[in-house]
C-alpha cells in the first residue's frame, strides 16, 4: 500500500542518515587522530572527499567499483597489520567466537552496534538494486548462474566486513583488556595502541578510520537514491542528495557530541533497521508468484525467519535493558 511504501522509505532514509553519520565521524575522527584536525574542519573535509569520490561514478561503474574496492583492501590491510602486531590468544579467540556471552547492557549495546555496522541495511537495498540493473538473465537457468555469483559476491562482503569488526574486538581484548584499560573513546585507543605496538600500528588506526568513512560515504548516497526511487518513484540528483543528508551530522559533530558514543550509536539504529528490510526481502522471495522458479527453498525461509527473530529480540531487549534494566 502507499501507507507502507511511505513508512519504509521513512526509515530506510533514517536509516541511511544514520550511515552518513558514522561514515562522517569515522573519517573525521581518522584525520583528527592522523594530523590532529579539529572535528568540525575535520567533518568539511570529509564531505569534500565524499563529493570526489561520488565523481568516480560519472566514469562509468567499473571505476567507482574500483575505486571502493581499493580502498576496502586498504582498510583489511590496516586492521590485518595491527592484529598481527596485537599478537592475540588464538586459542581464547577461538573459544568466544563459538561462546558469545553479554557482560550488561554496554555488552549488548555494542554487539548490536556491530551487527548493523556489517549487515547494513541500507546495502540490502542496493544490492537488490545493482543485481537487478548490471546484468540481466534472459532466462531462468542464467538466472540461476547470476544469482551464484552474487551469492558468491556478498558472502565474501559479509566475511570481509565481519572479519574487520572482529578483528577490532580481538586488538582491543589483546591490547586494553589483558592490561585493565578500559577504553571509552577512540582517542585513548589511538594513543594506546602507539603506545603497545608503536606509531606504526596507530597510524593504521587512524587510516582505516578514514578510508572507511570516506568508502562508504557514496553507497549510502546511492543506497539513499535506489530507496527513494523505488518506494516512492521520486528522483533528486546524486550531489544534492549527497549535501542534503550530510547535513545531520556536520550539525551533530558541531554541537561537540562525543564522537566515539555517536559512532556506536549510529551503529546501532542501524541494527534496528534490517528487521525492516529482511522482512520484506524473506516475506516476497518465499512467493512463488514473484519469483517463479527461483523461489526460495522451505529451509531457506525458516531460516530467513530465525535470522529476522534473533535481530528483533536482540533490539527488544537492548531497548529493554536500557529503559528498565
Amino acid at each position: 500500500s502507499k501507507k507502507t511504501s511511505i513508512f519504509l522509505w521513512i526509515q530506510a532514509e533514517l536509516v541511511i542518515i544514520a550511515t552518513d553519520l558514522a561514515e562522517f565521524i569515522g573519517a573525521a575522527l581518522g584525520l583528527y587522530l592522523l594530523f590532529n584536525i579539529p572535528m568540525l574542519p575535520a567533518a568539511l573535509i570529509t564531505a569534500v572527499g565524499s563529493f570526489a569520490i561520488l565523481e568516480l561514478q560519472r566514469r562509468g561503474f567499473r571505476a567507482f567499483e574500483a575505486g571502493i574496492s581499493g580502498m576496502v583492501l586498504i582498510v583489511v590491510l590496516a586492521f590485518a597489520f595491527q592484529t598481527f602486531l596485537a599478537q592475540p590468544n588464538w586459542g581464547e579467540v577461538t573459544i568466544g567466537m563459538f561462546t558469545p556471552r553479554f557482560n550488561g547492557v554496554d555488552s549488548i549495546l555494542l554487539a548490536t552496534g556491530i551487527l548493523g555496522a556489517t549487515v547494513m541495511p541500507h546495502a540490502i537495498y542496493l544490492h537488490s538494486s545493482l543485481t537487478q540493473n548490471r546484468i540481466v538473465g534472459r532466462n531462468d537457468a542464467e538466472k540461476r548462474r547470476i544469482f551464484r555469483f552474487e551469492f558468491i559476491d556478498i558472502i565474501i562482503a559479509m566475511v570481509i566486513a565481519g572479519a574487520i569488526n572482529m578483528s577490532m574486538l580481538i586488538i582491543a581484548a589483546a591490547v586494553f583488556h589483558t592490561q585493565g584499560v578500559v577504553v571509552e573513546d577512540l582517542d585513548i585507543a589511538y594513543n594506546g595502541l602507539k603506545e603497545a605496538l608503536g606509531p606504526m600500528a596507530a597510524v593504521s588506526f587512524g587510516l582505516g578510520l578514514l578510508i572507511a568513512g570516506l568508502a562508504s560515504s557514496s553507497v549510502g548516497t546511492l543506497a539513499g537514491d535506489v530507496v527513494m526511487q523505488g518506494f516512492i518513484r521520486k528522483k533528486i540528483p546524486l550531489y544534492l542528495r549527497r549535501a542534503v543528508t550530510m547535513l545531520p551530522p556536520l550539525v551533530i559533530i558541531a554541537s561537540g557530541v562525543n564522537a566515539t558514543y555517536a559512532l556506536v550509536l549510529s551503529q546501532v539504529i542501524l541494527s534496528f533497521g534490517i528487521a525492516f528490510a529482511l522482512v520484506p526481502l524473506v516475506m516476497f522471495t518465499s512467493k512463488r508468484d514473484i519469483m517463479g522458479s527461483l523461489v526460495n527453498h522451505r529451509i531457506t525461509t525458516i531460516l530467513g525467519w530465525i535470522v529476522v527473530a534473533i535481530v528483533v529480540t536482540l533490539n527488544i531487549y537492548l531497548l529493554w535493558q536500557t529503559v528498565f534494566g
